[in-house]
Parts: structure tokens; sequence; C-alpha cells
């Protein structure tokens, strides 16, 4: 495993873990905050007079 190691340099691959990971963290925040069900910050879209309970029997 220490030979990977000779062929990269483990500080540009931590950077660029880094980097992937949190453009990817980014990219999984704006998916979730274009979707009515989990944008957390305007609250959910539905119309104040429908309800998406069931009503009891």
């Amino acid at each position: 495993m220490h030979k990977i190691w000779l062929w990269f340099d483990p500080r540009q691959v931590m950077v660029g873990l880094f980097t992937f990971l949190f453009a990817l963290a980014l990219i999984i925040h704006f998916i979730l905050l274009s979707t009515n069900r989990f944008n957390w910050i305007e609250g959910s879209r539905v119309a104040a007079g429908t309800s998406s309970a069931v009503p009891g029997k």
C-alpha cells in the first residue's frame, strides 16, 4: 500500500478528496433545497387549504 503513495503526493490527494466531497455536499444540499419536501429554508409550498394527511376512519 505504501508504494501507491510513492506515485501520488498525499497532500494533493487529500486536497482533491476534500474538494470533491465539499462540491458533492453542496450539490446534494441544493438538490434538496429545490424540492418541496426537504426545503428547510422556505418551508413547505403546499397550499394552505390542502392537507396531505389522510382523514381518520
